[in-house]
This record gives structure tokens, C-alpha cells and sequence, in this order.
């Protein structure tokens, strides 16, 4: 069978910026820090997605612990961080078995505090959201054989533009991404954090993003890079977390 995203590994920069993420990323699990005290590492890149997250989802710029009760956005974006901390284990089993299952739950932790119960995790009533869903279900399990960049990077825009729920639909996008990353073995531990990316350059996201939705090869090439961009940018964010780890820990006796 053709595989429909095939084409998009030979746009124009895309594989070799997905091979540059995929060598940061392997950089930084291979840090010294992170061969035995990844968790630490791995908790303190969760909070930092999520900051970051929420901030593109309208959260607040300034992180405290106060914000975590007061903001809904913030304290779903914490949620869904805390479910994929580390590796995910029972969200990856759910991703690679049944997708759908695991973006309704994602959305069901992002959103708990925005919308009635009702509509957690149930995408609204329309054919073309259930249709194009399922399309990206079929994708992820055995419909693509493209590098988990670009997957990762796919999933992410369809969320993102579909917005499937009408609430906290970037928050589930971002963290789609990052859980295909996981279960793909390009991040297992997810140490990265491409959300602080995003964030700092929201106006090349907003605008990549309608590049995306276009289909247009110029608008899919530049959401393809600047995924894998924000992939190795937040690589190099997980060795500052690591050097600062290594840092913090007691000289050997």
C-alpha cells in the first residue's frame, strides 16, 4: 500500500532537520546526568512543557503555585504532563493500540476544569472531525512507516488546526506530539521539551500552523521544520536541564 505521508519526508529540508533532532535527542539521553537519574530530569522537562503549553493556550506567563489552582488552562496543561511524565507507560500501551482512546483522555485531563463533564474527551459532532480522526488513528497504528518526526509533527498540526474538542485542543496537540516521540523511542523518557520553542516563537507557530492546514507543499514544508526545530531546540533544553541536575547533586565521597 502507498503510504500517505511518504511525500512529505522529501520536502525540502525536512529530513535532514529531523535527522539533527533525532542526533540532540540521543545526545541528551546519553548525558551522564540522565543514564541513571533521567526521572529528575524527566519531572522537571513535564513542568516546563506545561508552562509552556498553557502559555500557548492562553495560561499565565508567570508560573506559581498559585496560578496551578487559579488557571484552568495551566492546571489542565499540569495534568496532562503529569500523566505522561517519564514515559507514559499506560498511555503509550493505549496510543499504540487504540489513539483515539488515549486524545480523549488527554483531553479529558487537559479540559476538566473548562467544560462539563459531558464533553470531556468526545470530539464534537461533526463527519469530516470523525472522519479525519480516523485517518490519523489508521497513521499511527500502521499507516506510516515516515521517522516519528514526522509523524509527531503531522499528528500535532491536525490536532492543532482540526481542534477536534473546541477546548484545550493545543494543549492535547502538543501533547500527542510528545507522546508519539515516546512511544517511538526517539524520546523515551521525554526529556525534551520543544514546547518552550513553540512558546517563544508563537508567531511562527500561529502562522506555520495555518501553512499546515493549507496542504499547500510550502505551508507543510514549513511546519515540518519548524517541528523538528523545535524538537532539537528542546533537546538542548534538556542538557541545560541535565548540566543543572548534575549541578545540584553532591560531589561523590
Amino acid at each position: 500500500m502507498t503510504d500517505p505521508l511518504a511525500p512529505l519526508t522529501s520536502l525540502p529540508g525536512v529530513a535532514e532537520a529531523g535527522e539533527e533532532a533525532r542526533e540532540a535527542l540521543g545526545r541528551a539521553h546519553r548525558h551522564r546526568t540522565n543514564l541513571r537519574g533521567w526521572p529528575a530530569s524527566a519531572a522537571e522537562a513535564a513542568l516546563r512543557a506545561a508552562r509552556a503549553s498553557s502559555v500557548l493556550d492562553g495560561g499565565p506567563l508567570q508560573f506559581t503555585a498559585e496560578d496551578t489552582d487559579r488557571d484552568p488552562v495551566l492546571a489542565g496543561a499540569l495534568r496532562v504532563a503529569e500523566a505522561l511524565e517519564g514515559g507514559a507507560g499506560a498511555l503509550i500501551g493505549v496510543w499504540q493500540r487504540a489513539p483515539l482512546q488515549a486524545i480523549a483522555r488527554l483531553h479529558s485531563l487537559a479540559a476538566a476544569d473548562l467544560v462539563g463533564d459531558d464533553a470531556l474527551g468526545r470530539p464534537r459532532a461533526d463527519i469530516d472531525v470523525g472522519r479525519r480522526l480516523e485517518l490519523l488513528a489508521d497513521l499511527a497504528t500502521g499507516g506510516t512507516r515516515v521517522p516519528a518526526t514526522v509523524l509527531a509533527a503531522v499528528a500535532h498540526g491536525e490536532l492543532l488546526t482540526l481542534a477536534p474538542f473546541g477546548s484545550a485542543d493545543g494543549v492535547v496537540a502538543r501533547a500527542v506530539s510528545r507522546l508519539i516521540t515516546m512511544a517511538s523511542g526517539l524520546d523515551p523518557h521525554g526529556l525534551g521539551v520543544p514546547e518552550m520553542h513553540w512558546m517563544r516563537r508563537s508567531g511562527d507557530y500561529a502562522a506555520a500552523a495555518r501553512g499546515f492546514a493549507s496542504g499547500t507543499p510550502a505551508g507543510l514544508t514549513a511546519w515540518l521544520v519548524l517541528s523538528n526545530e523545535a524538537l532539537h531546540a528542546g533537546a538542548r533544553e534538556a542538557l541545560s536541564i541535565a548540566v543543572g541536575q548534575s549541578a545540584d547533586q553532591p560531589p561523590a565521597k
